[in-house]
């Protein structure tokens, strides 16, 4: 795969791939790209175009395939975003951004699972057998 293509985007977007791809040192001719056939919404158009580009990294075994726009040159980048996201979770753990926003979601919804726990204790329901007349 090539990363010298103009994609549909921000110079600074395709930049700042190319220093996430430099800074974890990704070869990026062992990533083998592949283009399918669409699906899903879109109709006529999606389902006859190969616009799904997926993305096959071997020394990791990751694979990531991305449809979420018409345009195939948007989905490539979107795809390789993703696959070098993938990566970084794995080779550098403590600077992944996607890896930081996950463990950032999963403390908030635990936060919230607790309130909500809490919550129901304070609500004065009863307890187990009483308030209870038979």
């Amino acid at each position: 795969m090539k990363l010298n293509e103009l994609f549909d985007l921000s110079p600074g977007k395709v930049e700042d791939l190319r220093q996430r791809v430099a800074r974890l040192g990704i070869n990026l001719a062992e990533v083998e790209e592949e283009f399918t056939r669409g699906g899903g919404k879109g109709g006529q158009k999606i389902n006859k175009t190969a616009n799904r580009v997926v993305l096959h990294y071997r020394p990791l075994q990751i694979v990531v395939r991305c449809q979420r726009e018409r345009r195939r040159s948007l989905n490539r980048f979107l795809a390789l975003r993703e696959l070098i996201d993938h990566i970084e979770m794995r080779v550098s753990p403590r600077t992944s951004q996607r890896l930081k926003e996950h463990e950032r979601r999963r403390r908030q919804k635990d936060r919230r699972r607790r309130r909500g726990e809490r919550a129901g204790d304070k609500a004065g329901l009863p307890e187990t057998g009483e308030g209870i007349s038979g």
